[in-house]
This record gives C-alpha cells, sequence and structure tokens, in this order.
C-alpha cells in the first residue's frame, strides 16, 4: 500500500514552491516523482501544430520528488506523516499527527 495516492490533498516541504497546498494529479513510482496541480511550473517551447498552430511557450507541472511533499492532515490542516495499520484485516492510511484515517 502506498502512503501517497492520487488526489491526496498535500503540501510541498521543499523548493521553490515551499508551503503552496495542492491535489496530486499523477504518481510515477519508478522515478519517485508526482505530478501536483500547480506546483513545479515551467514554461515548454512548442513548435506549430495542427493543435497550436502559432506555437510558442505552453506552462505546464513537472514532476516534483515525493520526498519534498507531505500529506495534510486533515484534522489540523498541517503536514503529517502516514503509517499503515492493520484494522478489521484491512489495511488502512493514518496521519500520524491527528491520528485520523485518511481516505
Amino acid at each position: 500500500m502506498q502512503k501517497i495516492r492520487l488526489n491526496d490533498e498535500v503540501i510541498v516541504t521543499a523548493g521553490k514552491d515551499k508551503g503552496k497546498k495542492s491535489t496530486v494529479k499523477s504518481l510515477n513510482f519508478k522515478k519517485n516523482t508526482a505530478i501536483v496541480d500547480g506546483v513545479n511550473m515551467i514554461k515548454k517551447s512548442v513548435k506549430p501544430s495542427q493543435e497550436s498552430p502559432e506555437g510558442g511557450f505552453v506552462e505546464m507541472e513537472k514532476g516534483i520528488h515525493i520526498s519534498n511533499i507531505a500529506v495534510v492532515s486533515p484534522k489540523t490542516g498541517a503536514a503529517t506523516r502516514v503509517r499503515i495499520e492493520d484494522k478489521n484485516g484491512k489495511k488502512v492510511r493514518v496521519a500520524t499527527k491527528c491520528g485520523s484515517e485518511l481516505k
């Protein structure tokens, strides 16, 4: 079971976007990166094509290392670590800071 999942609300703990809260759009566990909505924005040059006949620069998100983000605690709203507990034979993610279950 993974500690960070899609659509989790996370906070950036390091880098140029430190302190921003947003949701996880995609995960890449081979590279240990996550694409977080509105975080680590870059400008990429695009050649003219049928979709964008003018070309130019497109602003998009780039992956951020998983160690630089933390899950937001549902009760306190602060960054927390996640532990995995066994409840009634099922594994459940639990926020360590407040002890509440994560969806």
